[in-house]
């Protein structure tokens, strides 16, 4: 019997999973530029080395990533752009974060023409919990506006300064809710779109010296 996948198994994995892949050489990935088809190898690969060590519920598209017992998306990203999509629920994630962890793994990949192979430098294994994935400057900006007295009106008007979408209604109890509970600091960046881009340069340059925002290598 295979042990169930934990939360510090799934970091341990990673950080393990990501030393291997660094010392690997990979023909299928010679010559191949687009991240997309990057990304999907390399998520592949770790879901069976996990599969080979552990029980655990693949990813479903009803709640959208890729650990849903566990609450954990991941991501694997360049480092040269750090930076990937996931699906738009509500403009509330942008305050009070995605709704679960992300797992991010940031590479660097070179080809070897003398072997004709394909090698993915895996450089920043970090794992930020759901409590911190929602975006910094919209989490700094209302806090400081709760720190200066700010009332329900100057929270309207920022939101609507960050363009943050949504109707009269659902933006009044959104501000009544950050004047009863100050929200977490979040440390993505996320831009609007059809759907959400996360960026993680500053995931990258905080990790373990932030809470919430963990450095697993």
């Amino acid at each position: 019997m295979k042990n169930k996948l934990t939360l510090d198994a799934l970091k341990a994995e990673a950080r393990d999973f990501a030393k291997l892949e660094s010392a690997h050489y990979e023909p299928t990935l010679f010559g191949v530029t687009d991240g997309k088809a990057v990304g999907t190898y390399f998520e592949h690969k770790f879901r069976e080395h996990l599969a080979a060590r552990f029980e655990f519920q693949q990813g479903s598209s009803a709640k959208g990533i890729d650990f849903p017992d566990l609450d954990v998306d991941m991501k694997v990203t360049s480092v040269k752009q750090p930076q990937s999509s996931c699906p738009y629920k509500s403009a509330r994630q942008k305050i009070f974060g995605l709704g679960y962890s992300v797992l991010i793994f940031v590479y660097d990949k070179t080809d070897d023409p003398a072997s004709s192979t394909g090698h993915l430098d895996v450089q920043h294994v970090i794992f930020v919990e759901k409590e911190r994935t929602a975006d910094f400057q919209t989490t700094t900006g209302i806090c400081k506006i709760l720190d200066n007295q700010g009332n329900k009106d100057d929270l309207l008007a920022f939101m609507e300064e960050r363009m943050i979408i949504m109707d009269e209604i659902e933006a009044g109890n959104i501000a009544d809710e950050l004047l009863r509970t100050r929200p977490e600091i979040g440390y993505l960046t996320i831009s609007n779109a059809l759907q959400w881009r996360l960026q993680y340069r500053r995931v990258i340059d905080e990790a373990g010296t932030v809470p919430g925002v963990i450095r697993l290598n």
